[in-house]
């Protein structure tokens, strides 16, 4: 059934047309990606969808019978509000239904007057049926639904009393986010719900979104959560969206061949026309009556074709390509016992690692672990508090900074790019600007006008001319549309040199790292592989674990190692074997024991002399023999 439908949607912001007849239709429960390059329009549809932004022409139709929940709208926050108490805000109804409750068991507690008998009749009525209405509602669990959505978002229960007007932009942005879905809209409009949140709170909201029952329409660059929540894709490019079913995966394959068949039809087309524009002119030149009548008849039928468009192609990154300018030594990085902390505030303490040349490493950790303070560290921008952080010979750092606090906001981004490399030619700089999108009048813009997408490419840029051989990359792929996405893979997978990067973006991990780093605050947890390598061992520790014990070995080095852990095994095979065996013993010592105490008991034992000192005797050997065992069994153990 359909819920939600545009029908020739257009949108223009002065002479630029955002939206171009946009139309499509939404069923009852389909859960859907938006996607397309950054400043296609994804937030503006949604805006329009939500009546925050009117649009030129066209219709739009919504069950009246749904609710549309949407990031932005009617989600403000009050600033003297707790986070408890703004999320319960939502629950109003339940808690005014809690007070009449309270209220109608107090009368409830007063004196019986027999006099009244039909007020105190009228009383349990109401008690009975408003507690019915309270349980069904949910009543009896909507605070530990708020708990659980706020413990899933990365909330602790400390954070849960701050007043929102304490919070930071990223905090506000994660309230919003547990308010919208404590509210469970039947439509649910999320534009870049995983942007402030951690590993953890991405996986725990991908699982909530997979079972939520209402209709989702999500803008995401996240491929990983795209492809874990969403069965149909929209691509909004060129002003049109483009309906795909499936999940990001499946589109990447759908699109590549609906791209080829369009092309092909296109082309094929075109060449039509091309012959009967030549058949017809060929006609004209004749400059006969008849011949002439033939190709104004050629015409008018050319005339009436319906014209295809050529498919559009999204605008992309021509190439990101990283080179080291000088090859640094086989030891990039070294770091020993190092803690830092803020006052009372313990970050991380206890540190070590090496990180060997060509090694690419990702650094994971929850929000607030000091990750972006580790890689300051390195660079030598902040002091540690105790313990050591050496670079190798030759190590030159490239770094990428999610916050862009290194762009001049004053700057134009030709002078922005040239300040730094004064000694590459005008042309250069152009060609460099122009394969990162910066082309024409462009580059003369002021960097305090950009996109967030657009300042994190004028960083990669920077990057790539730089030709550091030891890159720290702090959250590279955010703001950046999958395109450039896609792009700063095949740059790193192309690259040298040695990277130590963080980032919540799994399907890039899956895709260029080769070890994952846990940062805790009592150390570092290695893991030899990709990120879904690390969330199977987090699952299941003895897996792989044969690999990551011979990794780095020569073949020699790997059969001796082999050997010897099949002698090891043996051993412990006779050993357990062994303990086995002494715990039966001792077993069935003790159950002497027991039976030979319970014989001296007996009256024709204890009359006896000569029997009570054999049963004794028995007794003292079985005992002496018990403790050997346990000897034994402690040494074994």
């Amino acid at each position: 059934m359909v819920i939600l439908s545009c029908k020739d949607i257009v949108k223009s912001f002065g002479v630029e047309l955002l939206l171009d007849k946009v139309t499509f239709n939404i069923n009852d429960g389909e859960k859907i990606g938006l996607i397309g390059p950054n400043g296609a329009g994804k937030s503006s549809l949604f805006k329009i969808l939500t009546g925050e932004l009117d649009y030129d022409s066209g219709e739009i139709f919504v069950d009246k019978s749904k609710t549309v929940g949407y990031l932005s709208q009617h989600l403000s926050l009050a600033p003297e509000n707790t986070v408890f108490e703004e999320l319960q805000l939502v629950f109003d109804d339940l808690i005014r239904l809690e007070q009449k409750l309270h209220s109608l068991e107090n009368e409830m507690n007063k004196p019986y007057d027999s006099e009244n008998e039909a007020f105190h009749n009228k009383l349990i009525k109401d008690y009975t049926t408003s507690s019915e209405l309270y349980m069904n509602r949910g009543g009896f669990v909507f605070r530990a639904e708020i708990s659980k959505v706020l413990k899933g978002l990365g909330f602790s229960e400390d954070d849960s009393q701050l007043r929102i007007s304490v919070l930071s932009g990223g905090q506000k942005t994660r309230v919003a986010l547990c308010k919208l879905l404590l509210i469970k809209p039947d439509i649910l409009l999320l534009d870049e719900p995983t942007n402030h949140l951690d590993l953890e709170a991405i996986e725990w909201l991908e699982e909530y979104l997979n079972v939520y029952r209402g209709t989702i329409i999500l803008i995401s660059h996240d491929r990983f959560f795209l492809d874990s929540i969403t069965n149909k894709t929209f691509e909004l490019l060129g002003g049109k969206v483009n309906p795909y079913n499936g999940n990001y995966t499946a589109f990447v394959e759908l699109k590549k061949k609906d791209y080829e068949i369009q092309l092909k039809a296109y082309n094929l087309q075109k060449a039509e026309i091309k012959r009967q524009e030549d058949i017809i002119e060929r006609y004209r030149s004749f400059n006969r009556e008849k011949s002439i009548k033939a190709a104004e008849s050629r015409q008018r039928a050319l005339d009436k074709v319906d014209r295809l468009t050529a498919p559009v192609k999204e605008k992309k990154i021509t190439k990101i390509n990283f080179e080291t300018q000088i090859k640094s030594g086989n030891d990039v990085l070294h770091i020993e016992g190092l803690s830092k902390a803020y006052d009372d505030r313990v970050l991380f303490e206890d540190l070590n690692l090496d990180i060997k040349k060509g090694e690419k490493i990702a650094l994971i950790g929850d929000n607030g672990i000091g990750k972006t303070t580790l890689l300051k560290i390195i660079m030598g921008k902040i002091p540690s508090n105790s313990g050591i952080s050496v670079l190798g010979k030759n190590v030159f750092i490239g770094y990428y900074d999610q916050e862009q606090s290194d762009l001049d906001p004053d700057k134009s981004i030709l002078d922005e790019v040239w300040d730094d490399f004064p000694e590459l030619s005008t042309t250069q700089i152009r060609s460099a600007l122009a394969a990162f999108l910066f082309t024409g009048d462009d580059v003369f813009k002021k960097v305090h006008l950009l996109s967030g997408g657009e300042r994190c490419r004028i960083n990669l840029l920077k990057l790539m001319l730089s030709k550091s051989n030891f890159l720290l990359l702090d959250e590279p792929t955010n703001h950046l549309d999958i395109m450039s996405r896609e792009a700063l893979e095949d740059a790193i997978l192309g690259y040298d040199g040695t990277i130590l990067l963080i980032s919540h973006d799994r399907y890039f991990l899956n895709k260029v790292i080769e070890k994952i780093i846990e940062l805790t605050r009592t150390g570092l947890n290695e893991y030899l592989g990709n990120y879904s390598y690390y969330v199977e061992k987090k699952k299941n520790p003895l897996r792989f674990q044969e690999i990551e014990e011979f990794s780095g070995m020569t073949k020699t080095q790997q059969q001796n190692e082999k050997r010897k852990k099949r002698e090891l095994e043996k051993l412990e095979k006779e050993k357990k074997h062994n303990l086995k065996d002494i715990e039966k013993r001792i077993s069935d010592l003790e159950a002497l024991l027991v039976s030979l105490d319970e014989k001296l008991c007996l009256p024709e034992v204890y009359s006896n002399p000569e029997e009570c000192v054999r049963i004794n005797i028995e007794i003292s050997d079985s005992k002496d023999e018990l403790d050997k065992l346990y000897e034994e069994w402690e040494s074994l153990m």
